[in-house]
């Protein structure tokens, strides 16, 4: 069956298409006469001091530490809602997400140990472990009205569970030298972040004041500085005293920041990949091969597998057929932004950082076209397309923000 697509470009499929022109753009500038300019500039270092402290790191680290918080800090947002009133507060609809998505993170480094598990380059096991939850879903939303919600909404709920754990492999796994001094001003801040939530504060503006102290305490600490976005995240109450969603509010105030400015910068600093040592030679790189194989081949495998076994033991019911799930899989196997990022905490190395990207882009390029075709092909047929219920008993269809503010009362958990 051939492809079809929306005659207009779903809303859905922006962030995506802004990622791939940045990554291109990153390609095309590391490989010209400009290359040398593009490395000195992401290796320039910028100094930000107040009294007698300062943190200097160059342009490259304050993308990755600084910049990235932002997102992890948006992540953090979804991660929030998702588990207080939508995808994963219900234990027994959240079970099949939760197991597909450990399948997703664990067959995949199985693959990645498995081709470079040797060495310096087991330190990017956790690689092909994530999803691109933008990519993913702009993917899936070039096959239009087909995909029924059920479907989608699974896909949205194991990407959120796969950022819950990219965010616990980032703040456990790479990190080192804990500096417990540092480690006790971050959690004065925290905690005092939180004396603001059960205050049900408002004003986010109150809580941006706290966590700049927060990410300084966590840069000096050890730990991976983007953390202090997550914990920045977990402070911002679901409802305040008038019924009010602060959390809403944030979520909806920073999707286009982090979408169209954050995430692009990001793919602009982290995509750009010198070819001068042959394309080849790169792709069939342990690290490379690793990557690429655990993100097209290990995220489909993991991902089914775990969630038939979960429905049989729990007698849960799978929201499509085999050919969906697989389909669905391969669109979960597109990396890029979380996969760049730990590949960029796993290896100083810099001669290693080829290896990875092209892995990453070849992982995901091959996930995202298998994933098209094989959804085209099961979604497309008339006469399963007719029998499918809109309204499955897993899960219902993400609702839109202005339907999920109010839908608690003032009194709901935060």
């Amino acid at each position: 069956m051939a492809l079809s697509f929306p005659k207009s470009l779903p809303k859905d499929a922006i962030p995506g298409l802004v990622l791939v022109a940045c990554a291109a753009t990153a390609l095309i500038i590391a490989n010209s006469p400009l290359g040398p300019d593009y490395e000195y500039l992401l290796k320039t270092k910028g100094i930000v001091a107040f009294g007698a402290g300062s943190i200097e790191m160059p342009l490259a680290y304050w993308v990755k530490n600084a910049l990235m918080a932002i997102f992890f800090f948006f992540a953090g947002l979804e991660l929030k809602r998702e588990l207080l009133e939508g995808q994963l507060a219900n234990l027994r609809a959240a079970s099949l997400p939760i197991a597909g998505a450990a399948g997703g993170m664990i067959v995949p480094a199985l693959i990645y140990l498995a081709l470079a598990g040797t060495g310096e380059y087991v330190a990017g096991w956790a690689i092909p472990s994530a999803t691109d939850i933008a990519f993913a879903l702009g993917v899936l939303s070039l096959l239009g009205n087909r995909v029924p919600a059920p479907l989608k909404a699974f896909l949205l709920a194991v990407a959120v569970v796969d950022d819950l754990g990219a965010i616990l492999i980032v703040a456990f796994v790479y990190t080192s030298g804990l500096q417990v001094e540092w480690l006790g001003w971050a959690a004065g801040w925290f905690a005092l972040m939180m004396v603001l939530n059960r205050l049900k504060v408002r004003n986010i503006g109150a809580y941006a004041m706290l966590a700049l102290p927060l990410w300084v305490s966590m840069q000096n600490s050890g730990v991976n500085p983007t953390i202090a976005g997550v914990l920045a995240a977990a402070s911002i109450p679901l409802r305040d005293r008038d019924g009010g969603s602060p959390l809403h509010d944030a979520e909806h105030m920073l999707r286009p920041w982090v979408l169209y400015g954050v995430m692009p910068v990001f793919a602009l600093s982290a995509a750009g990949v010198s070819f001068a040592a042959g394309f080849v030679d790169v792709l069939l790189h342990p690290v490379a091969l690793g990557a690429g194989i655990g993100l097209a081949l290990g995220k489909p495998i993991g991902i089914t597998l775990m969630t038939y076994i979960a429905a049989k033991l729990l007698r849960a019911r799978i929201p499509g057929d085999l050919p969906d799930m697989i389909g669905l899989g391969f669109v979960a196997g597109i990396g890029f932004t979380m996969s760049l990022f730990i590949g960029a905490l796993a290896f100083s190395d810099p001669a290693l950082a080829a290896p990875v990207r092209v892995g990453v882009y070849a992982g995901s390029i091959v996930a995202a076209v298998a994933g098209l075709v094989i959804l085209a092909n099961s979604l497309g047929r008339a006469s399963r397309t007719r029998g499918r219920d809109q309204t499955h008993p897993f899960i219902g269809p993400e609702p839109e923000y202005e339907k999920r503010v109010g839908r608690n009362s003032p009194g709901s958990a935060d």
